[in-house]
């Protein structure tokens, strides 16, 4: 079958800059896409933490230590309070938690007497 009319002519290119190469524009997208939708790493924010409670950088070693020292004194006198109020296996378990108490408490204070001393 013969065509009465000929094919219409190739339409002008919008393209402001002449032709295009379909591979320039793609790599031109992907770049822009990767500039907005994926975060530098070396600007990426810290995570945030899970822990709850946390000790603040830069407290001198001996503030620290007299903390730690008034805590297990604390914890000392409130299991101990505890035991005396229980009885049988249960007391001697109190009793067992608070003689470790007791020996950490030994322990930050000798660590506590040799930061005063500058030893």
């Amino acid at each position: 079958m013969i065509k009465e009319t000929p094919n219409p002519p190739k339409p002008a290119s919008t393209f402001p800059y002449g032709d295009y190469a379909p591979e320039k524009l793609q790599e031109a997208a992907d770049r822009a896409l990767d500039h907005y939708l994926k975060p530098d790493d070396s600007r990426s924010e810290p995570k945030p933490s899970v822990q709850l409670f946390t000790v603040a950088d830069g407290i001198d070693t001996e503030v620290l230590l007299a903390n730690l020292s008034e805590t297990l004194a604390s914890a000392n006198a409130m299991l101990n309070d505890l035991a005396f109020d229980q009885d049988g296996s249960r007391r001697h378990v109190a009793l067992g938690v608070a003689q470790m108490i007791e020996l950490g408490m030994l322990l930050a204070n000798k660590c506590l007497d040799r930061v005063e001393l500058g030893t």
